[in-house]
């Protein structure tokens, strides 16, 4: 028997529907709307890798020390950390295309004035408006899946967007210092503007329209404006700003304000889970976390961030003081990872559909753990290969991890929470990402017996560098055992137990 085929007229920028066994190929319309969703995370990680390179121009052009050119990189990640929940829940109310659409050109007018910006503080303030742009692409890129690709195809469009933001942040560098060393610092940020308009126009031709069920309709305008939860999203957004900025302020030191800023996020989770528990249409709904997978994901999610940020903290100092490398071999031994993870993405995707995710975000975390122990069991006599080749299990293991959980995560979320729970996924990374900035960082410092790692002996970063991804094995075992947790109960429900 012939599979069936759901027939309906196609409005624009509606998809097809796609055949009953999903076995050939996606409709054309279905393929560019995943190129304006890969573009749109191309996008947003270039934004977060390609300023980096450029801070030492900046701040020679300004004549600004390093702590105020920072914020540069800064003020983008913090309007990503903060709002990616938020605009998340808002494209679920008011429709994820056009809040999309905006966020797309938000970003792209944003890259446009950090480009023509005359002083510091303007593009300062030019880049927390990218940030912004860039929080609604990241969170609602994700949440389109669902709304684009048959369900059995989620694992590999998840892997698509996975690789493109990969390609994104290993592409960030060599493309900002050739930007630099030709046209200037302000190509960095103008470079964004075509790309930006090629995905808005993509994105406004073939992202499916926005479409409310009849009882979501009725909600609505029952509710009106008040479903929108703006004391759950001010009290988030300060809460995460301060952790944000204890963990990256300082420079590694962590002294009275840093306690400070702790002590006041902890204080602002308080806060947020009364009122969350209070609200009448919360901005996170309490009982998001006493979902084990959900809550599992979240967590791991966290940890494994956290450890992949060891690999940018510890990489550059090992690869230059212990194997005393030059500058431009370290930048190419540092592209291996982020390019390992692009191209291990898509077919990490096939894998998840084919396997399942929950099996194959176990295969991710085991290889991170062994990529990890070994990287903590290595010695420089091995070489570059001797540091190289964990480095590659590591990141392919991640790769297969961030791939295979978003697609557990994502699969099977409730339309009107798709938005809100691809913001929670983000943030979770982005979380991990910030801590592991400062955690594996102090680690890294204490293990090198040394408060400036960039003048330490060699075997001093050494013991540094298997210190610390030591303790990377261990988080990532620790991620095991929440996976682990998280399945008993599943299988426990599966059973009848």
């Amino acid at each position: 028997m012939r599979p069936i085929r759901l027939i309906r007229p196609i409005a624009a920028g509606q998809l097809e529907a796609a055949p009953a066994g999903d076995t050939g190929r996606l409709p054309s319309t279905v393929r560019w709307a995943l190129a304006a969703l890969s573009l749109s995370m191309l996008l947003s990680s270039l934004g977060t890798s390609i300023a980096n390179v450029g801070l030492p121009t900046l701040a020679e052009a300004f004549s600004a020390s390093f702590q105020q050119v920072q914020w540069i990189v800064l003020s983008y990640l913090l309007a990503i950390t903060t709002l990616i929940v938020s605009v998340g829940r808002l494209g679920d109310l008011i429709g994820r295309r056009r809040l999309l659409l905006a966020g797309i050109l938000l970003f792209t007018a944003a890259s446009v004035l950090c480009g023509l910006a005359p002083t510091l503080w303007l593009l300062i303030a030019a880049r927390a408006a990218q940030g912004l742009g860039a929080a609604v692409m990241m969170a609602l890129t994700m949440a389109f899946v669902g709304e684009t690709v048959p369900k059995s195809r989620t694992g590999r469009a998840m892997g698509l967007l996975g690789t493109m933001s990969a390609i994104g942040t290993a592409l960030g560098p060599s493309l900002g210092g050739a930007l630099i060393a030709g046209p200037g610092w302000r190509a960095i940020f103008l470079v964004n503007a075509p790309l930006g308009i090629l995905t808005l126009v993509l994105a406004r031709r073939h992202l499916p329209v926005d479409r409310r069920e009849p009882e979501q309709e009725q909600a609505a305008a029952k509710a009106g404006r008040a479903r929108f939860d703006h004391v759950g999203t001010l009290l988030l957004a300060l809460t995460l700003a301060a952790y944000a900025l204890a963990m990256t302020i300082g420079r590694g030191s962590f002294g009275a304000l840093n306690a400070a800023l702790l002590a006041g996020a902890a204080l602002g989770v308080g806060l947020f889970v009364r009122a969350e528990s209070r609200a009448a249409s919360p901005l996170v709904r309490p009982a998001t976390f006493r979902d084990p997978a959900l809550s599992a994901s979240l967590a791991m999610s966290t940890l494994v961030s956290t450890v992949m940020m060891a690999t940018l903290v510890v990489g550059p100092f090992y690869l230059s003081r212990t194997l005393g490398l030059g500058e431009a071999l370290v930048g190419l031994v540092l592209t291996a990872g982020p390019l390992v993870a692009a191209l291990t993405g898509v077919p990490a995707g096939r894998v998840a559909d084919r396997f399942g995710a929950p099996r194959m975000t176990v295969v991710g975390l085991v290889a991170m753990a062994v990529g990890a122990f070994v990287l903590s069991m290595t010695s420089g006599a091995l070489g570059v290969a001797g540091y190289v080749a964990p480095i590659v299990v590591v990141t392919a293991g991640y790769a297969v991890f961030q791939t295979a959980n978003n697609t557990a995560v994502m699969t099977d979320i409730r339309p009107d929470r798709r938005g809100a729970t691809s913001g929670m996924l983000n943030l979770s990374r982005n979380l991990g990402l910030i801590t592991g900035t400062s955690v594996m960082g102090a680690v890294f410092a204490l293990a090198s017996g040394t408060t400036d790692v960039a003048t330490a002996p060699s075997s001093a970063v050494a013991t540094g560098m298997r210190v610390t991804f030591a303790v990377a094995a261990i988080l990532i075992v620790v991620a095991l055992a929440i996976a682990a947790g998280s399945r008993a109960p599943a299988r426990r429900r599966a059973s009848g137990g």
